[in-house]
């Protein structure tokens, strides 16, 4: 190319230039058609042919907005506002047991309609402030960035979240349904801004407030204040006006009476309302500061629902909401037929046991006999089915179901699974001997409990202060001894005991199942149907599955489906039966003899909580695992109460009342049942003949493998001789500890503390 400058030759105005075919460069270099100064582009090549364009991707984006703006002007011209339905005015729900007769109906729908200007405007800015603070300052019905980000965190397991402005909600209740689909999403937004301009905001908000659900099947915002407060919606205070609002969110888990469990959640979602309330000038911040929580009343529930009726009905509604079956709201529209696993006959002969044991020895005469409440739970080990629940006296009058609260210590009923962890992990004591029932422990009262690093100060007590010695882990479970279990569950671990009773049924957000040795003596507050879920675990073996409450659930003729029940090996097979081996002993000897009335093989075990606040007893036979507890509980405070004097007894323990209803109801619901024997593999050297070798041995003197124990008393029996060690083994030689743990003197004048700090420990037997 010549490096002299380029000049262009003027135009050829002719046209002589032109050549007819000729499509090549002119002199000049050009393309023809190309306008003068303006360079080629250059041809695509490569992996940039298969990138789109900006023209192109702006005419995809353009196209896809007019087809989606199409399609929502047609759904806005297609989809029409609906009449009511069903929700707005629900059905009943009818229950039944699994033989078909009626337990229950949850009776007609609780609502009463009021008008806006009815409700105190601290009322209803407390709704605002819970549910959509922009309603009234903003236009728009659909909140669309609320919903996506609804949307994804749903997507990426955040939860099950809403994005819904108040019309979307009241369109929802009033005429769609509970649904989550993408159907009922888009057809709720249509709806919305239709209302939205048909309707004020005054005429939604009204409508809302009328339709929403705060559970107690109370429906709009009346019903829920004479629900909770037992008084009209005007008189409601800022207080209640802002716990009523904290329901909107999850009505049957924020009722702190039903669920006393959950109230510190509850209290957080209403210190959220009042707060937005201050941040939107709706409330005085002075008034704020001094506001204090209202406790809502008990429930009163529909006479329909007297006796056990109501507990059954509280019962299968939890089931099914935290199964995810059917959520509250969901059930709460009504026309469900619910088929249980309850055993009508079975039902009956709890109710009846309970009536002949406890109840008809209380007198009005005695000022303890007012706080008496009992629970109970039945299951079949093999198939998880709960075939009776006494949830207490009568729903009407007792609205918390015994059955089912969480707030009580189990006491010595969860000493079996300290013993069964001991199995599970092939424990050892202090001094390196493995954990079997043949084990000695040092049963002194407020034995110092040694771990590894020495002395942990805790020195829990016995029942009575009874001083018992060397006693073997099999006699220390037949007299429920807090000394020797403590120690047990430090030697084991506390973590792992807490692994096993986790593994066995206990829920593991139970209150106070903390990993410490006072573990042992039952200072969680789980449910009666919890261990009643643990006990059915043992008394199949070491399988566990979750309890079943529900048969069937229909609808209109459909079914709904129900989850699969599924087992597994929680614990093993010889871990399981060897606990069983061992508990037998307690009902033929031990602190729960009462149980023997039953009239056929059973196990089982007595407990008592902090204070003889509750008295326990747990025990099956192969077929039918129970649990009973007897509770202290003052009817016009709530508050716990000793069991001292009543039934006319210095005390309550759980081989009294809880242990002889027991026995009345099972032999009872097992009338029509052959009796079937234990059929158990337990863990080697556990039988008691071992124990009963070593006892010989050490009694005659016939086996030169076995020194005698200077100091084994003459007249020791086979159940309590301080020299018995498991598997036949030596006994300890003069100044070794027995008692589980390596040095230190561990006798009687050993104390320290027994609460662990803030752990408040049973100090009953049972």
């Amino acid at each position: 190319m010549s490096d002299e400058p380029q000049s262009w030759a003027p135009r050829d105005s002719s046209g002589a230039a032109a050549s007819t075919g000729n499509h090549g460069p002119t002199a000049s270099g050009r393309k023809p058609g190309k306008k003068p100064g303006k360079k080629a582009r250059p041809r695509r090549t490569g992996w940039r042919r298969a990138v789109p364009t900006w023209r192109m991707t702006l005419g995809t984006v353009l196209g896809l907005a007019l087809l989606l703006g199409a399609g929502i002007f047609a759904a806005y011209r297609l989809v029409d506002i609906p009449a009511a339905n069903a929700s707005a005015t629900a059905q009943s729900n009818v229950y039944f047991y699994r033989d078909g007769s009626v337990i229950a109906r949850d009776g007609d729908v609780n609502r009463e309609k009021v008008r806006l200007t009815q409700i105190p405007p601290s009322v209803r800015h407390a709704v605002l402030a819970a549910e959509d603070r922009d309603f009234y300052s903003d236009d728009r019905a659909v909140d669309v960035k609320a919903m996506v980000r609804a949307g994804w965190n749903t997507v990426t397991g955040k939860g099950k979240q809403g994005g819904s402005t108040i019309t979307q909600q009241y369109v929802k209740n009033y005429y769609l349904g509970q649904e989550r689909t993408v159907l009922r999403k888009a057809k709720e937004a249509i709806i919305a801004v239709k209302l939205n301009r048909e309707e004020t905001k005054d005429q939604i908000f009204e409508g809302y407030l009328n339709t929403s659900y705060f559970g107690r099947n109370a429906y709009g915002i009346q019903a829920a204040a004479q629900a909770y407060y037992g008084k009209n919606v005007e008189d409601l205070t800022t207080a209640e006006g802002a716990y009523l609002a904290s329901l909107l969110n999850a009505p049957s888990a924020y009722d702190v009476i039903a669920h006393p469990d959950n109230e510190a959640a509850a209290q957080r979602r209403w210190n959220y309302v009042l707060n937005g309330m201050v941040k939107e000038g709706w409330l005085d911040a002075a008034e704020r500061a001094t506001t204090r929580f209202p406790t809502p009343g008990e429930a009163r529930p529909p006479t329909g629902l007297s006796g056990q009726r109501g507990y059954i009905v509280q019962a299968v509604e939890d089931y099914l909401n935290r199964r995810g079956i059917l959520d509250a709201k969901t059930l709460a529209a009504g026309g469900y037929r619910i088929t249980t696993t309850l055993d009508k006959p079975k039902q009956d002969a709890f109710v009846k046991a309970v009536d002949e044991n406890v109840m008809s020895r209380t007198s009005t005469e005695r000022e303890a006999d007012r706080n008496v409440r009992v629970g109970g739970a039945s299951i079949v080990p093999e198939t998880g089915e709960v075939v009776a629940l006494y949830g207490g006296i009568d729903y009407t009058k007792q609205y918390v179901s015994n059955a089912t609260r969480r707030d009580y210590q189990v006491g010595s009923v969860f000493k079996p699974f300290v013993l069964t962890s001991a199995v599970v992990n092939d424990s050892t004591t202090q001094d390196g001997r493995p954990i079997t029932p043949n084990t000695v422990y040092d049963g002194t009262n407020k034995r110092t409990v040694v771990g590894v690093q020495g002395s942990t100060d805790y020195a829990p007590a016995n029942e009575d202060d009874v001083d018992y010695g060397d006693i073997t882990v099999r006699v220390a479970t037949d007299k429920s001894v807090n000394s020797v279990y403590a120690q047990m569950a430090q030697d084991v671990g506390p973590g792992k005991v807490r692994d096993t009773a986790v593994a066995l049924g206990i829920p593991a957000d139970t209150p106070d199942l903390t990993a410490s040795p006072s573990i042992a003596l039952g200072t969680a507050n789980a449910s009666v149907l919890d261990m009643a879920e643990a006990y059915a675990t043992l008394a199949d073996h070491g399988r566990h599955g979750r309890y079943v409450l529900v048969e069937k659930v229909t609808k209109d003729g459909a079914e709904i489906e129900l989850p699969e029940r599924t087992t597994d090996q929680a614990v093993s097979r010889e871990a399981a039966d060897t606990t069983t081996a061992v508990l037998r002993s307690v009902v033929e000897g031990g602190t729960g003899t009462a149980a023997q009335a039953v009239g056929r093989p059973a196990v089982g075990k007595t407990g008592t909580a902090e204070e003889d606040r509750a008295a326990w007893f747990a025990g099956y036979t192969p077929d039918l695992a129970t649990v009973v507890a007897v509770m202290g509980q003052n009817p016009d405070t709530g508050a716990q109460t000793p069991l001292y004097g009543a039934l006319g007894l210095p005390r309550v323990n759980g081989g009294g009342a809880p242990a002889e209803t027991w026995a009345a109801y099972t032999e009872a619901a097992l009338r029509s049942s052959p009796a079937q024997e234990f059929d158990l593999r337990p863990a080697p050297g556990s039988d008691e003949g071992d124990e009963l070798l070593v006892d010989e041995n050490a009694d005659g003197g016939t086996d030169p493998s076995s020194p005698p124990d200077p100091d084994a008393s003459p007249d020791s029996t086979s159940d309590t001789t301080p020299d018995s060690t498991p598997n036949g083994s030596a006994p300890p030689t003069p100044g070794t500890s027995t008692s589980g743990s390596t040095g230190g003197n561990t006798g009687g004048d050993t104390t320290g503390g027994a609460d662990e700090g803030a752990v408040s420990v049973p100090d009953g037997n049972g």
